[in-house]
C-alpha cells in the first residue's frame, strides 16, 4: 500500500552561516523556501523522515530542527498571504 503524501513543514533555527547553508541546501532538494529558515514540501512520511534526518545531520550544537505534518484537514484551514502559495494536493504536468 502506497503511503500518502501530505504537506511537511520544516523550519529550523542555526546559530552558524556554513551550517545553515548546509541545512537549506538540503531541505532545498526536495522542498520549497517559504520564508528565510521554514521550507514546505508534499512527501510521504517516510521521504519526510529521510529528509529531515539527512538535514539534521549538518547541525551544530545548540541549533534546532522541526518537522510539522499538516493533514487534509489542517490544509483546509491554512491559509498564505505572500510568497510561495501552499502546496496543492495534485500532480503538475509540463508539456
Amino acid at each position: 500500500m502506497a503511503e500518502t503524501e501530505m504537506v511537511m513543514v520544516f523550519c529550523y533555527d542555526v546559530s552558524d552561516a556554513r551550517a545553515r547553508r548546509r541545512v537549506s541546501a538540503v531541505l532545498e532538494d526536495r522542498a520549497v523556501r517559504v520564508q528565510d529558515s521554514v521550507f514546505e514540501a508534499r512527501l510521504t512520511p517516510r521521504h519526510a523522515h529521510a529528509l529531515f534526518q539527512a538535514a539534521a545531520g549538518e547541525l551544530g550544537t545548540g541549533d534546532s530542527l522541526r518537522l510539522y505534518a499538516v493533514t487534509a484537514t489542517g490544509m483546509r484551514v491554512s491559509r498564505a498571504a505572500g510568497g510561495a502559495p501552499l502546496p496543492e494536493d495534485h500532480d503538475f504536468y509540463l508539456f
